[in-house]
Parts: structure tokens; C-alpha cells; sequence
């Protein structure tokens, strides 16, 4: 089992390019708050991340941040100034007064001026945030600079935003899914190689996975999340003591491995009570539950309501 896989998808994790942005100094331009992710990666050029409360960033060519929230903030071709609104800039453009809400196409803005030019592509990733704890937990700005070291995980991402790139200045028949596909594995390939340069620090779930022991304990978990499992018994199945897997597993997610276990029932129970018209004896089954009401009280301690009424308040209009 691929358990980050396994977490993207039942997040329902899904990439699309906002816009290409074509800009000269001195210009800036304001994201609000939305709920999605967000990243911006700079391919010619340079510029400034500006978040509240924060100092800005500057950003080089080959650059990429990435908001897993979606918080606002604005780039900017100086460190001060002036921004406009996104929307305000999008509803502007001919043909686009409902900017990229359709997904059909990125928008294209152009800001001219008599300074330095930039070229940055803006996209999102949107997600269920009731089954991504894990991608909610990560950093709120995850910054991925081009000039910090050759690996593996640093050609791959170069070499996926290159296609994005490549695609997105020529489109051809079947364009917009090779333009999709490839954000969507622009995503992973941001997720490696964050993972690989912060994973001695911290707690976080995503660098744990390269920890093999952890990895491998996590995709048993997710492999069969209705099994009763034991620390004991997930050790022996990855070949570490008990002691030694609770410890690591305590340090590198932030909680215990039954814990983790509990979590992620409950939030695929989730999942299933808004997707499903199961009965809930059927949805606390698949996830381990012999009882019920067990199932009630631990669904209601997770989600802060019973599982009857997360289903009718989720239930499709």
C-alpha cells in the first residue's frame, strides 16, 4: 500500500493552473484566502512573497512556494507596495469575467511596466479537507528554492515544472489533460523533495514516510484499516521492537501509531457516511468497529457530531 497515494486520493487531491502571470516592475497582485492550496512557481525572473505577519520572500527562476491552506498573500515584484485583487485583475480580462472558476482554461494577465519582467505560473490543488490531516499539518509555506543542491527529488520536480511549462506556452490537441495530469504529479514531486530536505526536521507526516520502518507501518495500516491491529503486531510486521516503533512513530508523525489508526478510521468513516447510503452498523464495520455506538462515540469525539447528523448535514443537495 502507497499510503501517500492512498491519502491524495481519498482527499480527492486534483491540480489545475490558475493563471500565467506576465508582469513588469513595479506590480503586485493580491491572493485572497481560498480553499484550496496554492503555489506559485517562478520561471523567469524574480519576485516577492508577501504574507501577513511574515517577512517577505524573494523568489529567483526555478523557485516554487507552496501554500497548503491557501492563505492570502500577494506577489509582488518588490518587497512594498501597492497589489491589486486577483479576482479584480481576472474579471477584467476579455472573454474571462468569471475568471478560472469554469477550469476550462488558466488565465493569462499581463501587467505591463517599465521595469524587470516576470514570469510566474499560478495554480491550486483542491482537496476534501475532511480526509487530509496530513496535508492540512504540513508547514504554511513550503518553499522549494532552485539553487539548493542537485538531487534526485530536485531533477524531478525541474523536470515536471518544465513540461507544465513547455505545455502551457504551446498548447496542442489534448493540452488542457496533459496540463492537469502534470500539476497533479507536480504536487507529488513538491511533496518528495520537501520531504527530502526536511525530513531530519520536525514532526510531520509526510518526511516520516521516508523513514522505511514508519512507511512501512502506516501502509499496513492503510493496507487493512479494519484489522484489530496491536503495536506489537505492527512491529513484528516491520521488523522492529515494539519499543523502537512507538518512539520513532511518536517522533516523526506526532502521535502514537494506534492514534494514528483511530484518525484515519474515522475520517475514511467520514468519507463513507457522506458518499454511501450504508447503514452505520455497515460504515462501523468497515473500519473496525464491532459496536455502534462505540463507533457513535468515537465518530462524535473525532467530528464533534454523530455520524447521523454529519450525513445529513453532508448529504447532497
Amino acid at each position: 500500500m502507497d499510503a501517500l497515494a492512498d491519502v491524495l486520493a481519498a482527499a480527492k487531491v486534483g491540480g489545475t493552473v490558475l493563471a500565467r502571470v506576465d508582469a513588469a516592475s513595479p506590480w503586485g497582485i493580491e491572493f485572497p484566502r481560498m480553499p484550496i492550496a496554492v503555489f506559485h512557481a517562478v520561471v523567469d525572473g524574480s519576485c516577492w512573497l508577501r504574507r501577513p505577519g511574515a517577512e517577505p520572500l524573494r523568489l529567483v527562476t526555478g523557485d516554487l512556494v507552496l501554500l497548503p491552506v491557501g492563505a492570502g498573500h500577494v506577489m509582488s515584484g518588490a518587497p512594498t507596495g501597492p497589489a491589486t485583487p486577483y479576482d479584480e485583475l481576472v474579471a477584467t480580462l476579455p472573454g474571462n469575467g468569471n475568471g478560472n472558476r469554469d477550469g476550462n482554461r488558466e488565465s493569462e494577465i499581463h501587467l505591463p511596466g517599465p521595469g524587470p519582467r516576470t514570469h510566474v505560473i499560478c495554480g491550486g490543488y483542491r482537496f476534501d479537507g475532511r480526509v487530509s490531516r496530513p496535508l492540512l499539518a504540513l508547514p504554511p509555506v513550503l518553499v522549494l528554492h532552485a539553487a539548493a543542491g542537485e538531487s534526485r527529488e530536485r531533477r524531478e520536480l525541474a523536470d515536471t515544472l518544465r513540461m507544465l511549462t513547455a505545455e502551457l506556452a504551446e498548447p496542442r490537441p489534448g493540452s488542457r489533460t496533459v496540463i492537469d495530469r502534470l500539476t497533479d504529479v507536480l504536487f507529488v514531486h513538491i511533496l518528495r523533495r520537501w520531504a527530502a530536505e526536511h525530513g531530519e526536521h520536525g514532526t510531520s507526516w509526510v518526511p516520516a514516510l521516508r523513514d522505511p520502518e514508519i512507511a512501512a507501518a502506516i501502509s499496513l495500516l492503510h493496507e487493512d484499516p479494519a484489522r484489530p491491529w496491536t503495536v506489537e503486531e505492527l512491529a513484528r510486521g516491520v521488523g522492529v521492537s515494539r519499543a523502537t516503533l512507538s518512539r520513532r512513530f511518536a517522533d516523526r508523525v506526532g502521535e502514537s501509531p494506534l492514534a494514528y489508526l483511530t484518525r484515519w478510521r474515522l475520517e475514511l468513516a467520514g468519507r463513507r457516511l457522506r458518499d454511501t447510503a450504508d447503514p452505520l452498523s455497515v460504515v462501523a464495520e468497515s473500519v473496525g468497529y464491532t459496536s455502534v455506538s462505540a463507533f457513535s462515540r468515537a465518530f462524535a469525539r473525532q467530528w464533534g457530531t454523530p455520524p447521523s447528523h454529519h450525513r445529513a448535514d453532508h448529504r447532497p443537495a
